[in-house]
């Protein structure tokens, strides 16, 4: 897991969030969902921080673009993606 690089995407719905006061829009709810999860990933495992990014997106890159209870259901998410150490990639690439 050195060389990876970890990135948490938080994800809401379209509904704007009305919730507790410390979290003021879909954009707070987003990188809380994704900080979250970020403290789980890293708290008693062998990933470094210094390895991990927690983002928010809000509700601006939905899975389902309806109103149904479905799509947003959907749409309230986190993603992980995982991607390489830039120059190992670049190494990998000129290997081949």
């Amino acid at each position: 897991m050195a060389d990876i690089n970890v990135m948490v995407e938080g994800h809401t719905d379209d509904v704007p969030y009305k919730g507790k006061a410390e979290l003021l829009d879909n954009w707070d709810l987003s990188t809380k969902r994704a900080t979250t999860i970020l403290r789980i990933l890293v708290t008693g495992t062998k990933i470094s921080p210094a390895r991990v990014t927690a983002a928010g997106r809000s509700q601006y890159v939905p899975l389902e673009k309806g109103k149904t209870p479905e799509a947003r259901q959907k749409n309230r998410r986190t993603e992980i993606i995982l991607t390489p150490k830039l120059d190992e990639l670049f190494k990998i690439l000129e290997a081949n």
